[in-house]
């Protein structure tokens, strides 16, 4: 006899599933999957209990059993219609790590067992240039938003992460390495891509000095990952009190921009900045510590428009950019790059019923250094 507990979960799940397929084999329909997780019922209403279904498992589709959650300040933002009018009952959530439960018939990409993530969307065109490349994030007609948005159908409205249970085209999923712990993975999945994205894509690496702008949920992912590419990694921040975790990160140098001349020590200094700041601020303070060809990518999204003076950029031919998360390809790329060095993002776990004082603190900046809830506690 074997106790269950000796039983390895991966092993579990494949023996249910292969009941799973007896079952389905037989002319008894499935019903749709009912599923148990927390919503917002209107503007900046607090979370309730909320009660819905998935639809039933399509032959590309693979059933997740959510473990964990992460919590995105752009959750906030939209659960607050801080970024215009939203869906209301809405259920945030697009840092989403959990296990394969049940795959559709023609699934090759998982199997069941499997340690899987979602991010920021669950659908695209498929057919536009930047879906083609892999840069779904681009889509021409739209990504399909993970919640907050009508899936391709026009009518389902999409329910995100805050939940037990999700079902999802296997296309639009990544799979995530069994070394790291899926707490730690799931802000990887908006955070953690939505600065390995442009740190690969302006190259940073050896020889190359990274400035990033706060270390906060995304700030601090940005140094971990500048760091593991070798980059000479400086972090700007307000909190003088944050120097040593950012350097306890892999950063090299630590600024505080509390003092007015901050930045005049390092005027042509930087290869690339990464704004992951929302506060408003003097964009040409960071601007002119950009070395020739240097560039300056926003990830933040700021309350109002940045005044730029052409003066900061002219000198050193610099560049103002931006980018977005990224595609599934690079959430791939992520996951094994995480995998191979050990990243995870620094989190507190919570409870479910802790979310709305979880939104408050990270508000208020209170987290260190990203909130995930315990799908468990649904």
């Amino acid at each position: 006899a074997v106790s269950l507990l000796e039983i390895p979960e991966r092993d579990i799940y494949r023996a249910t599933h292969c009941l799973l397929t007896n079952y389905k084999n037989t002319s008894i329909r499935a019903d749709m999957t009912k599923v148990r997780g927390l919503a917002a019922l209107s503007k900046g209403a607090p979370f309730t209990r909320f009660d819905f279904e998935r639809r039933e498992l399509g032959s590309n589709d693979v059933k997740i059993d959510i473990a964990y959650a992460g919590i995105c300040h752009s959750d906030i933002h939209q659960v607050r219609e801080e970024w215009g009018p939203a869906l209301f009952p809405m259920v945030p959530g697009h840092e989403i790590a959990g296990v394969v439960s049940e795959i559709g018939s023609a699934v090759t990409k998982f199997s069941v067992g499997d340690h899987i993530g979602v991010g920021v969307f669950i659908d695209s065109c498929r057919n536009c240039k930047p879906c083609k490349d892999g840069l779904q994030q681009y889509c021409d007609q739209g990504m399909t938003g993970t919640y907050n948005q009508l899936e391709r159908d026009g009518k389902t409205p999409a329910m995100g992460g805050y939940s037990n249970i999700m079902v999802i085209n296997e296309d639009y999923a990544v799979s995530i390495p069994e070394n790291l712990p899926l707490d730690g993975v799931a802000p990887l999945l908006c955070a953690g891509i939505t600065l390995y994205s442009p740190i690969k894509h302006w190259k940073a690496g050896p020889g190359k000095k990274v400035a990033v702008m706060g270390l906060g949920g995304l700030g601090h992912m940005g140094v971990k990952f500048a760091a593991a590419m070798g980059a000479e990694v400086t972090v700007f921040s307000h909190s003088p009190s944050k120097e040593g975790d950012a350097k306890a990160m892999g950063a090299h140098h630590f600024v505080s921009t509390k003092s007015p001349d901050f930045n005049k020590s390092l005027i042509k200094h930087f290869d690339l900045i990464l704004n992951t700041v929302s506060a408003e601020l003097n964009i040409n303070d960071y601007l002119q510590m950009l070395n020739v060809d240097g560039t300056l990518v926003v990830i933040g999204l700021p309350g109002k428009p940045y005044a730029v003076e052409v003066g900061s950029l002219l000198p050193a031919r610099r560049s103002l950019s931006g980018s977005m998360i990224g595609g599934i390809a690079e959430m791939q790329e992520m996951l094994n790059f995480c995998g191979e060095h050990n990243i995870v993002s620094d989190v507190e776990v919570i409870k479910a019923d802790y979310i709305n004082q979880a939104y408050d603190r990270t508000v208020a900046s209170d987290v260190k250094y990203r909130f995930v809830i315990d799908a468990t506690t649904f």
